[in-house]
């Protein structure tokens, strides 16, 4: 992964869009890692993979037998009543 200081990056601002479409850019301030740019479809591959992420913690959750959202509100309400 190619890295920029900050100052760098805002000067050749052009330049870094053309290489994060290429690899992603880590972005350094004061010597300290700030940022990586990466290219949009890159950001919605990630996307992707979050969602199918959530999907299978979902299933997992539910086969360990946790309930769920309005599973909980209803055992809420039950209690709430009583």
């Amino acid at each position: 992964m190619k890295t920029l200081g900050a100052s760098e990056a805002k000067n050749r601002f052009g330049e870094l869009l053309d290489l994060a479409r290429r690899e992603p850019i880590q972005i350094t301030k004061k010597g300290r890692n700030v940022a990586v740019v990466i290219s949009i479809e890159e950001f919605e591959r990630f996307l992707e993979l979050e969602e199918e992420l959530i999907a299978i913690k979902a299933e997992q959750a539910q086969q360990e037998g946790f309930i769920g959202l309005s599973e909980s509100e209803e055992l809420l309400e039950d209690i709430m009543n009583a």
